[in-house]
């Protein structure tokens, strides 16, 4: 992997600058993506943004900058997006300055010409890396650490950017955009912080027994996202299929595994499955609501998180057992004993000391494998 410092005046960074809305934010002669198409639109406040063009005015140093150099030659930044963009739209008269020399306000243009040139001149330090992609990937997580923190997924695009993450941004990453149109009763996350396309991501790579960054990796240079997209459909039209009430727990749901597990099944009652859903949802011993999805499609009662006998509960039945497990009969100390439900919980039992007996580990145990 090569790292190299480079220094950029602002005259070659703000050079061939435009912002053309879903186009994305360039400059450095078009070569440089200051904020790429459908990435998150952060913005400084005035005073951060009235702070980097006085210190460059003051020819203070400004903290380093890093870009990431793509297969073909040009650059995304990584870290000091928007001081970029705070620099060049003051050298394109976007918005007036006021120096603590001045007195007032003054945008760029009336400025004098030495007072323009001293900007123009400001040196930026500009870190670049090549490398693989893992040894990138790495690297962009190390420097992660200043401003608004990147997100997992917003690294992976830096390092495998080309036309089918392009493609794939059209659709997961808009705010109000196609993705979350569809997916917002059912993902949580924002479009802009890539949350979408992670998650969209985190299903496909599952099916296909893969990471994510395997998966981008293999489909980097195709033209299309095409795939992904109708995927993800699929998925959300087959949410709505089964489960046909929205419930503001759906969002926490792993629903990619689910589809991938059991899309296929024809034994699943509509109307039964949301009758069971509202009973549960009612349920006070039912700690994880999300978990009643997959609970149901899997009955395995670990994903609702089952209520637990308290301490007290504890306490008291032990002392009406006489410290003796309900099964062996013999003598335990309190810490050697389990609660157990004499009721099973999925056939009605609660979790309250009428339905609690305490049974030494090794009784417990036995009944665990029967």
């Amino acid at each position: 992997m090569k790292i190299e410092l480079c220094n950029i005046t602002v005259r070659e960074l703000a050079e061939g600058y435009q912002d053309d809305g879903e186009g994305g934010v360039r400059g450095y002669d078009g070569i440089l993506d200051i904020r790429p198409p459908y990435q998150r639109e952060f913005v400084y406040k005035d005073k951060q943004r009235d702070a980097v063009i006085n210190t460059v005015m003051n020819g203070f140093p400004l903290n380093v900058m890093y870009w990431a150099e793509r297969e073909d030659g040009t650059f995304e930044i990584i870290d000091g997006q928007q001081r970029t963009i705070s620099i060049c739209q003051y050298v394109t008269n976007k918005f007036s300055v006021q120096h603590v020399n001045w007195g007032m306000s003054r945008m760029f243009g009336n400025l004098t010409d030495d007072e323009q040139n001293i900007i123009l001149a400001y040196p930026l330090m500009i870190y670049t890396c090549t490398g693989t992609a893992s040894e990138r990937l790495k690297w962009y997580e190390i420097i992660n650490i200043a401003g608004e923190v990147l997100k997992p997924q917003e690294l992976r695009n830096a390092v495998y950017a080309g036309p089918w993450l392009s493609d794939a941004r059209r659709y997961f990453s808009r705010p109000g955009g196609a993705a979350y149109g569809l997916g917002s009763p059912y993902l949580t996350g924002s479009p802009i912080r890539q949350e979408y396309l992670e998650t969209a991501l985190k299903w496909i790579s599952a099916r296909d027994d893969m990471s994510i960054n395997e998966y981008m990796s293999n489909h980097q240079h195709e033209d299309d996202a095409g795939e992904l997209w109708q995927y993800f459909q699929a998925i959300i039209a087959w949410i709505e299929e089964k489960f046909t009430v929205k419930r503001a727990f759906m969002k926490s749901v792993a629903w990619g595994k689910l589809y991938n597990d059991h899309k296929d099944r024809d034994d699943l009652d509509e109307e039964k499955i949301e009758d069971e859903i509202a009973e549960l949802e009612l349920d006070d011993d039912v700690t994880n609501k999300s978990g009643i999805y997959p609970y149901i499609l899997t009955r395995d009662e670990k994903h609702l998180n089952i209520r637990s006998f308290t301490k007290a509960m504890k306490l008291k039945v032990y002392a009406l057992q006489k410290g003796k497990c309900k099964t062996c009969k013999k003598k335990k100390d309190l810490s050697e004993m389990d609660a157990d439900h004499i009721d099973p919980w999925s056939k009605g039992g609660k979790t309250n000391e009428k339905n609690c007996q305490l049974l030494c580990k090794e009784c417990n145990r036995r009944k665990s494998d029967i």
